[in-house]
């Protein structure tokens, strides 16, 4: 009996493990991209933002209008063809992207020989890019809110708290290294060669990703109890739909016939009914109806920020002087912090609570960006940079802690029908943040005047910790316990007095 459940744990171990290895090599190739296009763009057209920012724009317009659709069509879909559809299409458009990027690097005239050329291979580049970040999402909402929670089940909250500090300490590592690497490789290769590796390495991944994921979805069988329940539930709710069409037209038929006023009294009622009935309204309807939606307009507003490893921060240390081996170790360090969010995290929220955990995560986080406000009053340009990556890098501590506070909270917080949707809402809602980010970059788009960026974002981040801590006090009618405050001085002060007495 003992060896039998020991195989078993063995066995689930094992699952476990090709999970967490397919998603590190999914998300390796994404930050891969991620962190090298801001370097091109600034690179194909120097001494602007622009092109970086209009790539950023399409990029999150794309994600802010089709997010919601995305976790539809994740929750309507089998997990086998989210998987295939995911894999394919995210690795194909990174592989297109990278020879894209190549070429124009490779003919540096070519903006001036043949500009029709240039702006064609832009275009193509601005699309690839936008479809691989569609693709990721879907691939996120099935692992991240749907296969971490669907394993967990039945088990001991502490289990779902471990796997989602697991699957984000992967992510960050895939922040640290490929960023590392490659920033090495643009210094001391080309930015052609990194170009080059983005492609091949996403063109050789997607087999591996795939071979290791689907012997996960074979190994779990909960997995495909669920995944064919989806299916069957999806398959019922269209033809539930197509029925009542049929009857609801003839039912009309005979309104009409009846009564020679209807026509004039229902058009307006059914426009309504058929826009709330859409599926991007729906999605957001039933966001919007969740308890968790102010945590998540929270979470969402930090994507409105120039103050991480992003593309224009990128951009613009890069028009800074500063190395790209720098970029990418400063990313790494940030990485890093971030990574040890993932250890601390569940250590605080088992002792304070989900909601209080993200409470301190956030002001922790406002706390340190206070030296990128700094870095704008320095003289020097290169201490300014530095002092500027230092207040990013810190700060990581506190916004992944959050992040990963507000994840739970939705995971606990939302019904398994309403997940995948949700989570496609989420993602779009904060795609349409980091949209406006550019949009403002456009606007702004010399990098002398970077500094507006970062004051902006600085506010936007204190107007996410003011809703927080007002969701906070929503829900627990106080934000700190003030009798056990008082209790804390009151006894430092008898202890400090019974010290003076007998010293």
């Amino acid at each position: 009996m003992d060896e039998a459940l020991i195989e078993q744990e063995e066995h689930s171990s094992s699952l476990l493990l090709r999970l967490y290895i397919g998603h590190f090599l999914a998300r390796w190739g994404a930050r891969m991209w991620e962190f090298s296009v801001g370097l091109y763009m600034i690179n194909v057209w120097p001494d602007s933002l622009l092109v970086a920012a209009a790539y950023g724009v399409v990029e999150c317009a794309s994600t802010a209008i089709f997010g919601p659709l995305i976790g539809q069509l994740v929750d309507k879909f089998s997990y086998t063809r989210v998987l295939q559809l995911w894999l394919l299409s995210q690795n194909m458009s990174f592989a297109i992207a990278g020879v894209t990027v190549v070429a124009i690097l490779m003919y540096t005239d070519l903006m001036t020989a043949n500009y029709t050329v240039f702006i064609s291979l832009l275009v193509l580049i601005n699309i690839s890019g936008a479809v691989a970040v569609l693709s990721t999402l879907a691939g996120t909402i099935l692992v991240e809110r749907e296969w971490v929670v669907v394993i967990s089940e039945g088990q001991s909250p502490g289990v779902l708290t471990k796997m989602n500090s697991v699957i984000r300490r992967i992510d960050l590592i895939c922040k640290l290294f490929p960023a590392v690497l490659t920033g090495f490789v643009i210094s001391f290769v080309s930015l052609t060669a990194s170009a080059l590796a983005l492609a091949i390495w996403n063109i050789v991944s997607v087999f591996l990703i795939y071979i290791l994921l689907m012997s996960v979805y074979k190994g779990i069988p909960r997995l495909r109890d669920v995944s064919e329940r989806r299916v069957s539930v999806a398959s019922t709710s269209l033809v539930g739909e197509v029925d009542e069409s049929v009857s609801t037209y003839h039912e009309r038929e005979s309104l009409i016939t009846s009564d020679a006023n209807y026509s004039e009294s229902s058009p307006k009622g059914t426009m309504i009914e058929k826009f709330l009935s859409l599926p991007y309204v729906s999605a957001w309807r039933v966001y919007i109806n969740q308890d968790v939606v102010l945590p998540g307009l929270a979470l969402a507003l930090l994507y409105f920020t120039v103050l991480s490893f992003g593309t224009l921060m990128t951009a613009t240390l890069e028009w800074q002087g500063i190395p790209a081996y720098v970029i990418g170790i400063a990313r790494g360090i940030s990485a890093t912090v971030g990574i040890g969010a993932t250890f601390g995290y569940p250590i605080l929220e088992s002792r304070i609570s989900t909601l209080r955990t993200g409470l301190w995560s956030i002001w922790s986080q406002w706390g340190c960006l206070l030296l990128c406000v700094a870095s704008i009053f320095m003289r020097s340009k290169i201490s300014s940079a530095y002092v500027l990556m230092a207040g990013v890098a810190s700060s990581r501590l506190g916004l992944w802690m959050f992040d990963l506070s507000v994840i739970q909270q939705m995971q606990d917080g939302v019904a398994e029908s309403d997940r995948c949707v949700v989570g496609g809402a989420q993602n779009s809602l904060q795609s349409m943040m980091d949209l406006m980010t550019y949009i403002m970059a456009i606007l702004i788009s010399n990098p002398k005047d970077f500094w507006k960026l970062i004051v902006l974002s600085f506010v936007v981040v204190t107007l996410a910790a003011i809703l927080y801590t007002l969701h906070i006090y929503r829900v627990r009618k106080h934000l700190i316990h003030l009798d056990r405050l008082l209790q804390l001085i009151k006894w430092r002060s008898y202890s400090c007095l019974f010290n003076l007495k007998n010293g």
